[in-house]
């Protein structure tokens, strides 16, 4: 069922556990992270990318997303992630979207407070909640982040918590995205995260926080964060990773002996995806030992 980002980020906040969001740029990618959500039990968040745009159009797998989502038993937002044009959001928002993600993080301040004002007056008549990120990873989706970070590096995109506080009570935005020493794409180095700045962001903003760049943190990592308050954990590029190793290791070992199939690559990523998504799903609800739901989910 189609559930509403607010409220998504709600049922974490409650069960003080952090929600799964998948960028699903693939029909087996939303399979999988769909049946990991019914599967677990848990809700789950489905997200398109302005950036995948070249991988497929949104007007292609946006429809998908949300019929998708609307026949699962499972409770699922159907989200915008890292849309940089208020256009291209509109769109999303006439398909039915129920979460939306702007982005203008690599803008002045004054600037990315206006747009994301506007975006926020865009979703209200849509009832559909709203994402926006102060502070800068420094990197896109998709992006190699070379050698160890370091601190001073790291420091100077820090989100401001007082900044914070003033750009949520501008902008109206339902959840905040911020900058602690996270990045996109894979990890060549060991990430280093601040979590004293990641408490003070929560403390001064108030609203549940999201972390972008979570593929590569570890598990013990993952539980400070959630501990400090982040309630939405994005998750593409080691999924991707993973399953494209998946097929390519389906092909070696077909050698010349037999044709490989284009169906047979996309199920072998279908079920390398699944795998990885119960995991993650279940470690940001703090069930990786197997245990019960920790979330109120009717």
């Amino acid at each position: 069922m189609l559930i509403n980002l607010r409220d998504i980020c709600a049922i974490a906040e409650q069960a003080q556990i952090a929600i799964a969001a998948f960028n699903v740029p693939s029909l087996e990618a939303a399979r999988a992270a769909i049946d990991a959500a019914e599967k677990t039990g848990l809700p789950v968040i489905l997200q398109h990318a302005e950036v995948h745009e070249n991988i497929v159009p949104l007007d292609v797998m946006g429809p998908a997303m949300i019929a998708l989502a609307a026949r699962s038993e499972a409770q699922i937002c159907v989200h915008l992630d890292h849309c940089e044009h208020l256009s291209y959001m509109r769109r999303a928002l006439e398909m039915g979207f129920t979460g939306a993600m702007y982005d203008g993080s690599m803008l002045p301040y004054e600037e990315n407070v206006a747009n994301s004002a506007r975006a926020a007056a865009m979703c209200a008549p849509f009832d559909c909640g709203l994402e926006c990120e102060l502070g800068s990873m420094g990197s896109r989706e998709g992006d190699v982040v070379e050698g160890e970070q370091t601190a001073p590096q790291q420091a100077a995109v820090y989100t401001d918590p007082a900044q914070a506080a003033q750009f949520v009570a501008d902008t109206g935005l339902d959840i905040l995205a911020c900058s602690f020493g996270t990045v996109h794409g894979l990890y060549k180095g060991e990430p280093h995260l601040s979590f004293e700045v990641l408490e003070q962001v929560r403390a001064h903003a108030g609203v549940p926080l999201v972390m972008h760049g979570g593929s590569g943190v570890s598990d013990a990592d993952y539980q400070k964060a959630i501990a400090a308050g982040i309630r939405k954990i994005n998750y593409y590029t080691y999924g991707a990773k993973f399953a494209g190793e998946a097929a390519a290791e389906l092909v070696r070992q077909a050698g010349s002996e037999r044709v490989v199939y284009w169906h047979d690559l996309t199920r072998v990523a279908y079920e390398r995806l699944l795998v990885d998504a119960e995991k993650v799903i279940t470690t940001f609800a703090g069930r990786a030992d197997g245990s019960e739901p920790t979330c109120s989910v009717s």
